[in-house]
């Protein structure tokens, strides 16, 4: 049976759905407790990462496109960036505390109280909205301008860097650069394939 989605094909929704899913099955197993403290670090790490070029994609594509299509746009818009801000001073927090440190599991659970809570605002009323009020063209357009800032975007948190275009568009692919090389030279794996790469065994 053809599903409507299919007849749709892969749009932004789609795509931010699936990052949804994705940094949810990571919260789950952190919140498992199971496995070492190092494995647990670098989980943290890959959710860290994630979440960033997630946020860093709905504010260059998705924030701007709901400013244009929806009458009260400015109003979700600026609401949602608040939420991505306050998440990341806490990976911020996060990103430098040890795993086998107490303050690593409250911060993580401050952390993934907050992104689920952001999830459940914008899977119920933002991308439903944005699905009904944008031509499905522009929503697959926007998927490809989502994937490819992904590419290029930062993988650390950096609170005190724009969050409203243009400027975080201009500034996103120095950063994202930095810390790559960062991440390659300390090993931080920053994707759940380069974390299964580093350990084999799980």
């Amino acid at each position: 049976m053809t599903t409507p989605q299919a007849d749709r094909g892969r749009d932004v929704i789609d795509i931010l759905t699936t990052d949804h899913r994705e940094v949810e099955a990571l919260f789950v197993e952190l919140e498992s407790r199971q496995g070492t403290p190092e494995h647990r670090r670098r989980l943290a790490d890959v959710v860290i990462a994630e979440l960033v070029r997630h946020s860093v994609a709905e504010e260059a594509y998705v924030y701007p496109a709901a400013r244009k299509a929806l009458p009260d746009g400015d109003q979700i818009a600026d609401h949602e960036i608040a939420e991505h801000a306050e998440a990341e001073r806490t990976m911020k927090e996060l990103e430098s505390v040890d795993s086998a440190d107490p303050r690593f599991d409250q911060l993580l659970a401050h952390l993934t109280s907050a992104i689920r809570h952001h999830v459940q605002e914008e899977e119920a009323d933002l991308f439903p909205r944005l699905r009904a009020a944008v031509a499905q063209e522009e929503l697959v357009d926007l998927a490809e301008k989502v994937e490819a800032v992904k590419r290029i975007a930062p993988t650390r948190p950096h609170p005190a860097t724009p969050d409203h275009p243009p400027a975080n568009k201009l500034l996103a692919p120095g950063a994202g650069l930095v810390d790559r090389i960062r991440d390659a030279l300390s090993g931080r794996p920053t994707s759940l394939a380069e974390l299964r790469q580093k350990q084999p065994h799980r």
